[in-house]
């Protein structure tokens, strides 16, 4: 098995340096990097407007490290008065590590669906919620928070930006170092894969990997784009995808 892990930095070279340390060829393809969020100027007054038991969330480590950077170089701390929430346990940490504040974070999977049903997150009528996130995503949770009776207020910490490559002259780099397995873990990135490598490539190499995703909904994307061979990890840490993989 060779494998190509699309998931971008430091999350995609860290998932690289494990599976070669178990002895599996492994390759890191990052598709997307990042660059500070259009919003994150508003970050400390929108944190600062935060009062108690109103909630804070962070939708991923990107959106937290950014958020922390923002901060220090303002000299500012993380607000005690909210409730903090992330969308899944690494998240959770890297939020933890930076505020030094407890997390409340779905066990199960790193979905919006499950986040939604913690039990704090019932009763939450007229309270604030501020949302940490990247350019878009996540929208079931602002909608079903906004139907909670909560006042809503996304804000973009920083943007996905896809990398550019020569699609045929990394498709043939890829197959002729043997890749046949494919870690990606977002739509964008299954997206931009299947239309950066040219339809013969697709055809004859691509489509005939087997596919490790990160959930049904992606799941069902790769289906209707071709994939017949796909494996849904039970969670979209690394943790998660070296289980499958092994």
């Amino acid at each position: 098995m060779s494998i190509l892990v699309t998931r971008p930095s430091p999350s995609g070279e860290q998932l690289v340096s494990r599976l070669r340390a178990l002895g599996q060829v492994a390759w890191h393809f990052p598709l997307i990097e990042f660059s500070p969020g259009r919003e994150l100027p508003a970050l400390t007054d929108a944190l600062v407007a935060l009062r108690e038991g109103d909630l804070l969330f962070a939708l991923s480590q990107h959106a937290v490290t950014f958020a922390h950077a923002r901060l220090q170089q303002a000299g500012r701390l993380w607000p005690t008065a909210p409730r903090y929430f992330a969308i899944g346990r690494t998240t959770a940490l890297a939020l933890h590590t930076a505020s030094g504040i407890d997390v409340r974070y779905p066990t199960d999977r790193e979905i919006s669906e499950v986040l939604l049903q913690l039990p704090e997150l019932q009763t939450i009528a007229g309270k604030r919620a501020l949302i940490l996130r990247g350019n878009g995503g996540r929208e079931l949770l602002g909608e079903t928070l906004t139907r909670r009776g909560a006042d809503v207020t996304f804000l973009e910490c920083y943007q996905r930006c896809a990398k550019h490559y020569d699609g045929a002259q990394e498709a043939m780099r890829w197959q002729a170092r043997g890749v046949n397995t494919l870690v990606v873990t977002s739509g964008e990135m299954l997206q931009q894969l299947w239309t950066l490598v040219p339809l013969w490539y697709r055809e004859n190499w691509l489509l005939r990997c087997r596919l490790l995703v990160v959930s049904e909904r992606l799941a069902n994307l790769a289906r209707e784009m071709g994939w017949n061979d796909i494996r849904i990890a039970d969670n979209a840490d690394n943790d998660a995808l070296l289980r499958a993989l092994q």
